[in-house]
């Protein structure tokens, strides 16, 4: 039953997660609350590496999760679900862009899809945000880079590394 439930889970979440990686998040924190599977900080803690590590960050999620759960054969079956239904929607839609690219309501549907998956980011993020705030540092690193970010655009792996170097230098301090 429980691997029933990693590739449904998982197969849902590929299936309706448009956007990219990210767009996981609000199905990656549902798993966690129905299925406890991981808890809101491990998942905060597997973005953070996956967004570190080669790989979208759902099917690192999924990995993990699978794993966690499971063991090889668990992880195996939770990334297999993951990434099922972008294999099956991105080779209809190949055959479909292609004939309706110039269509005006095809550009429209296209249009639309971008500022809904970032709606789909903002309530768990602030969740998590809420959730994992717990020290004045991480807190403190959160304002500076996000003011760095809207001042500087950097590429985001440049964030990455320094807030691992900022959190790496301060536990050893």
């Amino acid at each position: 039953m429980i691997y029933f439930n990693l590739i449904k889970e998982f197969f849902l979440t590929g299936l309706f997660a448009f956007g990219g990686g990210y767009s996981t998040i609000p199905f990656l924190l549902h798993i966690s609350e129905v299925f406890g599977w991981y808890s809101q900080k491990e998942l905060s803690q597997m973005l953070a590496i996956a967004a570190i590590t080669p790989g979208p960050v759902g099917i690192n999620v999924a990995t993990y999760a699978g794993f966690k759960t499971t063991g090889i054969l668990g992880a195996l079956c939770a990334t297999l679900a993951e990434i099922l239904p972008a294999v099956i929607i991105i080779t209809l839609i190949a055959k479909v862009c292609s004939k309706y690219k110039e269509n005006t309501y095809f550009q429209s549907v296209i249009y639309v899809l971008k500022p809904v998956s970032c709606a789909l980011l903002t309530i768990p993020v602030i969740s998590m945000i809420k959730n994992n705030a717990y020290s004045t540092f991480g807190a403190i690193l959160l304002i500076v880079l996000l003011l760095y970010s809207l001042r500087f655009k950097k590429n985001p792996l440049f964030y990455f590394v320094v807030s691992g170097f900022a959190g790496l230098i301060y536990t050893f301090i």
